[in-house]
């Protein structure tokens, strides 16, 4: 408690959070040369989620706020698993946020040549072997946290036989699997993974980037540090679950680093989020098993599903500065992601009205074939917005929901001899309901105030109920896709048995029949936003054409995370 203390202490009267502070502390002192540099890494193997996103906006943030510079460098030393796609994808998403490397750009790859020299050196002076066991045999021969490891039978081969194998590993004569290269560092030792750690691994798939030139890998853990060096990185900024790593890091580090130039690791905790679930394994489980629709899915916590799903880069970069970066893991509410994206769409979505459920509302005593245009704002929060134009008629599309037969005490919206206001237009009152053979309610009749037209003197007139509502003859009809929560349970990582047997069945509705009103239709551009009256906030999808509009539910509008704030 008392570390965390400090660390709130450090942003409260500074305004940094603790690796800023670290930052800042190292160039007070002149570290190398009083240079600063970060690098985000990310593995070309998949789509970058929000935690991803916790990270680079560190890794660009702290070179942004210091005067410093920032790599994009791809960790690309594991072709089985790679990928181009990945790759655009990744640049795609950085840059959606706001930030770019400009000639920063680097792969582990371009350092392969480099990485091997090291090795080879190493193997002549003792320090690496080649080890035959399977991986099966050396994890067991590595011992427990409580009990030292077991050397390898092959750590005291000979330099040369070492230097003659390792070459011809990477020729290609063995199979994959076969043999590895390990550290020779110590098999007793309290970390883990300084029991001989394994630097290469046979490879025999194509490079996407280098072709057949290797048929050795060099490993993350070996990797990392050395690409760090070789492109002046400073601060090598990452989560947690490298703390026990990062003696390893500073040990190969320090085969080519000396007194005037060693990059530094820190870590700080990952982003964790309820209802969701972070694994990189696990996503791809749900994109190829067809559990979801695609990795920009807008149930995934991916940034082409967030973005997808309307997410904003100002309500991300706000919920991940809300969080904040500390030493300590925490699970954070998602209520407080809906809550940054809700504040933002607030201040920037056009209001716009569009019936869901739609049941007709006939006005019996309004003329027929008149249409009168009634002006809306575009957004009450920012009147400089300006108004558009709506169309109104006899018949009307209104909510289902709006309307009940038998109502209960408090229902405010539109029921028999209740009246009601239609928003930006008149007030009317019900007279009756039309019903199909089944008691369906297929229409409702009422009656308008023609003097109660909203704007015009006189007509402030006051009912308890406002309700959306689109002409029938200019309505235009789309899919409006509501989207949940993916899983069901708050933590679905902390749950035994099958994750996937814990995901939300009705995290997907889709509704055909919705009508727009015109205006919206005249405008529908992939990743635009709008605020439905009184239904939520909704972004227009990518598979949206004019024939076919279809919009994906962002969020709604009751905000429950700033109910639980004022408690």
């Amino acid at each position: 408690m008392e570390i965390k203390e400090q660390e709130e202490t450090l942003v409260n009267e500074s305004g940094l959070n603790f690796v800023e502070q670290e930052i800042k502390n190292d160039l007070a002192a002149g570290k190398n040369g009083g240079r600063l540099s970060t690098r985000f890494p990310p593995e070309p193997n998949g789509y970058l989620h929000i935690g991803h996103a916790k990270a680079f906006l560190m890794d660009f943030g702290a070179a942004e706020k210091f005067g410093g510079t920032c790599n994009l460098r791809f960790d690309d030393t594991n072709p089985q698993k790679e990928d181009m796609e990945y790759v655009n994808a990744i640049k795609e998403d950085i840059h959606w946020l706001g930030y770019d490397w400009g000639d920063r750009l680097y792969y582990a790859s371009d350092y392969f040549p480099q990485l091997y020299d090291l090795a080879i050196r190493m193997i002549k002076e003792g320090k690496a072997y080649v080890d035959e066991q399977s991986s099966e045999e050396i994890a067991r021969q590595k011992g427990t946290p409580t009990k030292a490891g077991e050397n390898s039978p092959y750590r005291d081969r000979p330099i040369e036989e070492n230097l003659d194998l390792f070459e011809r590993m990477n020729k290609g004569e063995f199979e994959e699997g076969s043999m590895v290269l390990r550290a020779k560092i110590d098999m007793a030792s309290d970390n883990m993974h300084f029991r001989d750690p394994i630097m290469y691994r046979i490879i025999k798939i194509p490079h996407w980037r280098t072709g057949e030139t290797w048929k050795v890998y060099p490993m993350y853990d070996f990797a990392h540090g050395q690409s760090d060096y070789f492109e002046g990185v400073t601060h090598s900024i990452c989560t947690l679950e490298f703390v026990p790593h990062r003696p390893l890091y500073e040990w190969f580090v320090k085969e080519l680093a000396d007194e005037t130039y060693c990059p530094r690791q820190i870590e700080f905790n990952r982003l964790n989020l309820t209802y969701t679930v972070m694994s990189k394994r696990k996503l791809l489980q749900l994109v190829r098993e067809g559990l979801v629709n695609g990795w920009d899915d807008p149930r995934m916590p991916t940034l082409r599903g967030l973005r997808r799903r309307g997410y904003t880069p100002t309500s991300i970069k706000d919920f991940i500065s809300r969080i904040g970066y500390t030493r300590f893991e925490a699970l954070n509410h998602i209520e407080l992601l809906e809550h940054s994206l809700r504040e933002d769409l607030n201040k920037t979505a056009t209001r716009v009205s569009v019936v869901q459920n739609p049941v007709k509302l006939i006005l019996d005593n309004y003329p027929e074939g008149q249409t009168e245009i009634m002006t809306m704002d575009n957004n009450p929060e920012n009147l400089s917005e300006g108004t558009h134009e709506m169309p109104f008629t006899r018949e009307l599309w209104i909510e289902r929901e709006d309307f009940m037969e038998n109502p209960p005490k408090k229902f405010f919206r539109l029921s028999p001899e209740k009246e009601v206001r239609l928003k930006g237009a008149y007030i009317i009152k019900c007279t009756g309901v039309e019903k199909d053979a089944e008691g369906n309610i297929t229409a409702i009749h009422a009656t308008y105030d023609p003097e109660s037209r909203s704007g015009l003197p006189g007509a402030d007139r006051k009912v308890k109920g406002t309700l959306h509502w689109v002409s029938v003859p200019t309505a235009v009809e789309a899919e409006i896709r509501d989207y949940d929560r993916l899983f069901a349970v708050e933590n679905p990582s902390a749950e035994e048995g099958d994750f996937r047997d814990l995901l939300n069945p009705d995290s997907l509705k889709i509704r055909k029949n919705a009508k727009i009103e015109p205006w919206l239709a005249e405008r529908l551009k992939a990743g635009d936003h709008y605020q439905f009256q009184r239904l939520g906030y909704y972004v227009v999808d990518t598979d949206s054409t004019p024939e076919h509009p279809v919009f994906n539910k962002s969020i709604g509008l009751k905000d429950t995370w700033a109910k639980e704030m004022k408690k």
